[in-house]
């Protein structure tokens, strides 16, 4: 089995590669997926952020206001507090399900998507985070101004927006990269890297490229 990290800061389009991956064969654990999941209520992230930020992070119908949560870790700075609640549990449920998958399939390629591969703290194994993790890490890169683009995109719904809303959704963007290490940092640590500043056909290609490597090595 091949324990494959993807990774890339917001706007990347890492979840597209994933997507391609998992096409080709790639058993792809999504970390977004797996903390929704649980953030459902009487789901241990769910007890954790009501304990730690009280009710207020709980909507009527009794699920976690993701919103609120978001604006209590970019907008007041606290975007630790939430990842040391969320992080080790969404890691741990990572590698059980690797573990599982390992089981069944000797020789598959898991691939964990997640976006903090590199900056969260948690999650280590004999004292090392990520190196003892994953055998390869992919990092999907793009141009800055093609993550926020990407960003206030998905965050209008595809719906028009006006410049002041445009103006909101690009500083949001700005703020959650600046709490992601940078691309030339991550390529450093990274085994292979993925362009995606253009069109998806090119992204396409690089994934076709590279799935056979990643067969080979599990």
């Amino acid at each position: 089995m091949l324990r494959v990290g993807l990774t890339g800061g917001l706007g990347s389009g890492k979840s597209t590669a994933a997507r391609l991956f998992a096409a080709l064969g790639a058993r792809v654990l999504q970390s977004d997926a797996i903390g929704r999941e649980l953030m459902e209520p009487g789901q241990p992230i769910y007890d954790g952020m009501i304990a730690h930020f009280g009710p207020g992070v709980v909507r009527p119908d009794g699920t976690l206001d993701r919103a609120a949560l978001a604006r209590i870790a970019f907008t007041e700075g606290r975007v630790e507090e939430l990842n040391a609640i969320a992080h080790p549990l969404v890691i741990a449920r990572q590698m059980a399900l690797t573990e599982e998958i390992s089981q069944q399939e000797p020789r598959a390629v898991v691939m964990v998507e997640s976006a903090l591969i590199f900056e969260t703290n948690f999650g280590t194994v004999d004292g090392a985070r990520w190196q003892k993790r994953f055998d390869r890490i992919i990092l999907v890169t793009a141009p800055e101004e093609v993550k926020i683009a990407r960003f206030v995109a998905r965050s209008s719904g595809g719906k028009a927006i006006n410049e002041e809303q445009r103006a909101e959704f690009e500083e949001e963007a700005r703020r959650r990269l600046a709490q992601q290490i940078s691309d030339e940092q991550k390529s450093a640590l990274s085994d292979y890297v993925l362009t995606n500043g253009g069109a998806l056909t090119e992204l396409e290609w690089q994934v076709d490229q590279l799935w056979p490597i990643l067969e080979a090595a599990a």
